[in-house]
């Protein structure tokens, strides 16, 4: 890996075009350098859990809502790409898929993660990147390229380059990536993937308020924006269409006025030529339907509960964690609505008090019951949620910036003090399905997960097929991409709610 020292410049500054950021990331894009065993298998990993979580979701308004948008935009010159739920011959135009796939995919927040400077949810990649191979006729070897690509771009920006701390959403960060990656997927020239770069980064730079206060389903329709975004700026670049450039570095460009500013200075590792792109092995999925920091204090919460006992007994849980813990789902944030029982889904999946109240009582969490609007309001739920705090612990927030895996930690010290006076305290650092955890997530578990969200959605028949054709997407044939789907029975999408009309 090579680091690459990146800074706003003035106007009048002799920058040429081959130090720009979006030149590095467009080289590493466009480099044809083999995917790697390992890699391709992580790989088929993530499309599972895609699919599993996507599955899970398929009738929830948020994303009935998207399906609807895009079955009324249908592709009126190639071949299109499919909609998840939906008969595989059932095409739309690819930037309307990848929002609809990508809706579906981050509706619940239960699919891969990677934390550093910035969040990510790496998979977001996938839809776009997917929609764009099933369109252009490409077949599994292509896709495996392209999203190697799509997760190297996104983890090593957020290695390097951090947006929360200047309140941009992190899928400024997604945008760039899957630009990339499709262009390795099409093996399109330096130049096409530099301008599709920029133009998908001065498309996809929001401020962070989607996740913040009131959160609604926007936090879902975010990623799936950004994806819909690459995908059209690589059309536009491939047309000979430009972007503003320097698009990072520029005098009023994103470091200048969205980021540090100008006297800021960034870090991005970037693949060397010729090495594999292995970043997605960085990765990890979640266990729980909840923000990643939550992972580990579910599991904490899990192993405390025998401890503890009667749960009427206590008088306060401290959770000492890391900064953006903290911040981001705990007291730090400021926000009351974290302590609300009517707040909505998006906003408790972003409250560690809640999360870890619920996974107390019930000694572990479940995607809908644990968020159901009767679980939020019980009388002892809200008494035992109400006595739940965070505080920022250095030694925790150290290791949540460390670079070395073995020290990187996204977890906890619980301290539980009951009416008696006596304190019961444990510890987890990492979710008990990180790679580090008690029960690391392999290919086994990955399948496990999918058959678990697709029962009583997708018939076992169709969990067969779709399961043995992810498998051996290294081997599919151009054109055979649709098999990356799953289609449900019409009865299984009748229970999709009923969507108010648009403008479609």
């Amino acid at each position: 890996m090579k680091t690459h020292i990146v800074r706003a410049r003035a106007a009048a500054a002799d920058f040429p075009r081959t130090e720009h950021l979006a030149t590095r990331i467009a080289e590493v894009a466009a480099d044809p350098v083999e995917v790697t065993a390992e890699v391709s298998a992580m790989i088929v990993n993530r499309i599972i859990d895609n699919a599993a979580v996507a599955a899970a979701a398929l009738v929830r308004r948020p994303v009935t809502n998207a399906r609807a948008q895009a079955l009324a935009q249908p592709d009126a010159r190639r071949s299109g790409a499919t909609v998840f739920g939906l008969p595989p011959q059932r095409r739309v135009s690819p930037e309307w898929a990848a929002w609809a796939n990508g809706v579906a995919v981050r509706e619940l927040d239960f699919h891969d993660t990677f934390l550093a400077a910035e969040y990510s949810h790496p998979g977001d990649n996938i839809p776009p990147i997917l929609a764009v191979a099933q369109h252009t006729g490409r077949g599994g070897a292509a896709l495996i390229r392209g999203l190697a690509t799509g997760y190297e771009i996104q983890i090593d920006l957020v290695r390097g380059i951090c947006l929360h701390e200047h309140k941009i959403d992190h899928v400024a960060h997604l945008g760039p990536s899957a630009a990339a990656g499709i262009g390795t997927l099409l093996d399109l020239d330096t130049e096409t993937i530099y301008q599709a770069i920029g133009q998908a980064l001065h498309t996809t730079t929001a401020t962070r308020q989607s996740r913040k206060g009131e959160i609604s389903s926007w936090k879902a329709y975010a990623p799936a924006f950004a994806g819909k975004m690459a995908v059209e700026a690589v059309d536009r670049a491939m047309r000979g269409e430009g972007a503003p450039a320097p698009i990072w570095e520029g005098a009023d460009g994103v470091i200048a006025w969205l980021l540090g500013g100008p006297e800021a200075e960034y870090q991005v590792p970037l693949p060397s030529p010729g090495e594999a792109k292995r970043a997605i092995l960085d990765s990890y999925t979640k266990e729980h339907s909840a923000e990643y920091q939550s992972q580990a204090p579910i599991d904490l919460a899990r192993r405390m509960r025998a401890r503890i006992g009667d749960l009427d007994q206590i008088a306060t849980i401290v959770l000492h964690t890391s900064h953006h813990t903290h911040v981001v789902i705990g007291t730090g944030s400021g926000d009351p609505q974290k302590f609300d029982p009517h707040a909505s889904r998006e906003t408790l999946d972003h409250s560690v008090p809640y999360i870890f109240a619920v996974a107390l009582q019930d000694g572990g969490w479940q995607h809908e019951r644990s968020y159901a609007p009767e679980r939020a309001r019980r009388a002892d739920t809200v008494a035992l949620w109400r006595k739940i705090s965070t505080v920022e612990d250095p030694e925790w927030t150290r290791r949540y910036h460390a670079t070395d895996p073995n020290e990187k930690a996204f977890g906890a010290r619980a301290v539980v003090t009951l009416k008696s006076g006596e304190t019961i305290v444990d510890e987890l650092a990492v979710a008990d399905a990180h790679p580090l955890g008690a029960r690391p997530f392999a290919r086994e578990q990955y399948i496990a997960k999918f058959r678990t969200l697709a029962e009583g959605v997708i018939e076992p028949a169709e969990q067969d097929r779709f399961l043995d054709a992810v498998q051996r997407t290294p081997e599919l044939a151009p054109g055979e991409l649709d098999q990356l789907t799953f289609t449900v029975s019409p009865e299984v999408m009748g229970r999709a709610p009923q969507v108010r009309a648009g403008i479609f």
